[in-house]
């Protein structure tokens, strides 16, 4: 199963990653993909902050969210969730 890797926290960075507690129906599947959600969620978003920011172009962002969405895919079929 493909796994998110996150740059290294700088100090006072806990602040940046505001990952919430699970709420759904609890199995240890569920609870890894919503880890991976959320990581997919903050991934995202710092593309896309780095494209406002004009620091990457437009299609080298839409390559970047297609190569998260093919992790995201990969590890919910690798947990065998979801139809």
């Amino acid at each position: 199963m493909p796994e998110f890797n996150r740059p290294e926290s700088s100090p006072g960075s806990d602040t940046v990653f505001p990952f919430g507690p699970y709420q759904g129906r609890f199995s240890l599947e569920n609870l890894a993909f919503n880890a991976n959600l959320q990581e997919f969620t903050w991934q995202a978003s710092k593309i896309a902050d780095s494209h406002g920011q004009g620091h990457i172009a437009s299609d080298e962002v839409l390559h970047q969210l297609e190569l998260l969405w093919q992790q995201l895919k990969a590890s919910k079929h690798g947990l065998g969730i979801g139809p």
